[in-house]
């Protein structure tokens, strides 16, 4: 199942330079493994905010908030999630041709 998750880490800039170190390379280690895991298969920065925003690939809702909760960055984030179903016309260009 696939999500549209967005999180605003600003709350980790008001660490300090050393705490704040430490948890980028942290986060930066765990968003290495869920890419090649194959869970975060999508991922951008929002210019000019402390956010970002990906699709995320995992068995459900249960599964994603497991895989959120691993981030290092969780205690400091605000995260959204939007649940995503596939498009019909993503359906028909996906189908063989007839």
């Amino acid at each position: 199942m696939d999500f549209l998750v967005r999180i605003d880490t600003s709350r980790a800039y008001t660490l300090s330079a050393e705490d704040s170190k430490d948890l980028i390379e942290r986060e930066r280690v765990r968003g290495h493994q869920l890419m090649n895991e194959g869970v975060l298969r999508h991922f951008w920065r929002l210019p000019g905010k402390h956010a970002n925003i990906g699709i995320w690939s995992v068995p459900d809702a249960d599964a994603l908030e497991e895989t959120l909760n691993s981030l290092p960055v969780r205690p400091y984030a605000e995260i959204d999630v939007t649940p995503l179903a596939t498009h019909p016309m993503t359906v028909e260009a996906m189908s063989p041709p007839s």
